[in-house]
């Protein structure tokens, strides 16, 4: 398995893709750590408003995850026009596809993240709040697997789809006239349950596109859980700063996120 290499996530199925955003979609771009013994994987859900995928964090973030020694795979899912549940249809197949091919790639099985920017954040959140133990009676061997990340990695994520929501994302996902069932289904901050797996985010508190209580809305749903998380808040930035190696303060971030991963025994 080379770096780099592109994977599509239903081998030989028609992706049925729309408009030039979305051709080679839905993959994973596969960038595994170096080394001996079984490596944690994370899944990286690049942001864009859920109508394209920033590069900048996409490769650059799966290679710093490389330096840590973890393995990593950019999921290139669905944008607009698809709209919900096709994202997260894509993050759960990731999900399902590293843990099937755990053994092979060199991964743990028990020990596969998941991490998003944005709108990518809130995509990683939904992975983390809607999943299943998978379906033993598909063909399919993948299928088969559980869906359930055991980490999720936000940075400066869209959660909430009601008052602090990004409307961008929210019409780009879910149209402007979702139902109030379907808007609450995927504010993530209601989704939040004792099996909720443990979470580092970190936001800007000046971020003029995607609001901060987004993540003090999620932060205090895992506390109210009793779910372990981290949570860093720098006064001032801007959206969409990525590995934020040139931000004054958000510089820290990739720092304080290894040490988090190494508690959890990721790093």
């Amino acid at each position: 398995m080379n770096t780099g290499t592109t994977i599509e996530l239903w081998p030989g199925a028609t992706q049925n893709s729309q408009g030039e955003e979305n051709q080679g979609c839905p993959s994973l771009t596969l960038y595994p750590a170096e080394g001996d013994g079984l490596r944690a994987a994370v899944i990286v859900c690049p942001g864009g408003g859920y109508g394209r995928r920033a590069p900048h964090e996409g490769e650059p973030i799966a290679k710093w995850l490389n330096g840590l020694g973890i393995s990593a795979y950019v999921l290139n899912y669905r944008v607009a026009p698809y709209k919900h549940p096709v994202p997260l249809q894509d993050a759960q197949r990731a999900i399902r596809t590293v843990r099937h091919h755990a053994e092979s790639w060199g991964v743990d099985a028990n020990r596969i993240g998941i991490l998003g920017f944005s709108a990518g954040g809130h995509l990683a959140a939904t992975a983390g709040t809607h999943y299943d133990a998978g379906d033993q009676t598909s063909a399919d061997p993948i299928e088969h697997h559980s869906s359930r990340p055991n980490l999720m990695v936000l940075c400066y994520p869209v959660i909430s789809f009601g008052v602090n929501a990004h409307q961008g994302s929210r019409i780009n996902l879910i149209g402007a006239d979702a139902s109030e069932e379907l808007v609450n289904n995927l504010s993530n901050e209601l989704q939040v349950t004792t099996d909720t797996p443990p979470t580092f985010l970190w936001h800007t508190a000046d971020d003029a596109a995607v609001s901060v209580e987004n993540s003090l809305l999620f932060a205090s749903a895992l506390s109210r859980n009793n779910i372990p998380f981290d949570l860093h808040v720098f006064e001032s930035g801007r959206h969409g700063i990525g590995i934020a190696a040139d931000h004054p303060e958000a510089y820290v971030w990739p720092d304080v996120c290894a040490n988090w991963l190494k508690k959890q025994h990721f790093a």
